[in-house]
């Protein structure tokens, strides 16, 4: 990618080769952070993995993780997914009873603060938040799931953000997640993304260092 990063998710990974994959990872130029897709199994239907297994792989790869919360009252737990890896953690808006606290208090824990939107929620909901916001992941499917496909609607989302931001002079990445692939990804680096989640699109090919080769050379 000339100007965005790919953030491949190891939500569909071989967890018992994470560090080959890892390695993988490290040898494509598009790759700019890891993608760590947390589930409680109450935010979202699905469970991932905690604390315990992020904290096992900070220290295996030089390239940073983002970290994203996919839990309810994800306050609760900030503090135990910062690492030496640990760049952004992201919580969801619709998760949080006091979004404000919880973007501070990340902040404060050392890592970037993001914050995800799903696909019904408008931008304005994290309007009074954007100042102290690193980043906004817009979540281009209903999350909880891997393999399913772009909702079209979240190109008007992008814009609106991008509106918000230089409105207000803010310099916050964007970030998109859900149903990425070789077919629309310079669609959605075109509309002025700079992290792009990608998942099963790399993770379940048969040869995925030659998946990200492909995104290499785009």
């Amino acid at each position: 990618m000339k100007t965005a990063k790919i953030a491949p998710s190891i939500l569909t990974a071989d967890f018992a080769n994470l560090g080959r994959m890892f390695e993988v990872f490290e040898k494509h130029p598009s790759v700019g952070y890891i993608h760590m897709d947390v589930m409680d199994g109450a935010f979202v239907p699905n469970i991932s993995f905690g604390p315990p297994v992020i904290k096992s792989l900070a220290g295996k790869t030089r390239i940073p993780f983002d970290v994203h919360l996919m839990v309810n009252d994800p306050g609760r737990y900030i503090e135990n997914f910062v690492t030496e890896n640990t760049e952004y953690i992201t919580v969801h808006a619709e998760a949080c009873i006091h979004l404000d606290r919880v973007l501070r208090q990340i902040r404060q824990a050392g890592a970037k603060s993001g914050v995800a939107l799903n696909p019904a929620t408008p931008p304005e909901v994290i309007d009074y938040v954007l100042d102290i916001v690193d980043q906004v992941l817009v979540m281009s499917v209903n999350p909880g799931f891997g393999g399913q496909s772009f909702i079209q609607s979240s190109f008007a989302k992008i814009d609106k953000l991008k509106e918000m931001r230089e409105r207000r002079g803010l310099d916050f990445k964007l970030a998109i997640d859900g149903g990425i692939n070789k077919k629309n990804v310079l669609d959605v680096e075109a509309a002025g993304v700079e992290i792009i989640v990608i998942g099963s699109a790399i993770l379940n090919a048969e040869d995925p260092g030659g998946e990200l080769a492909a995104y290499d050379g785009m």
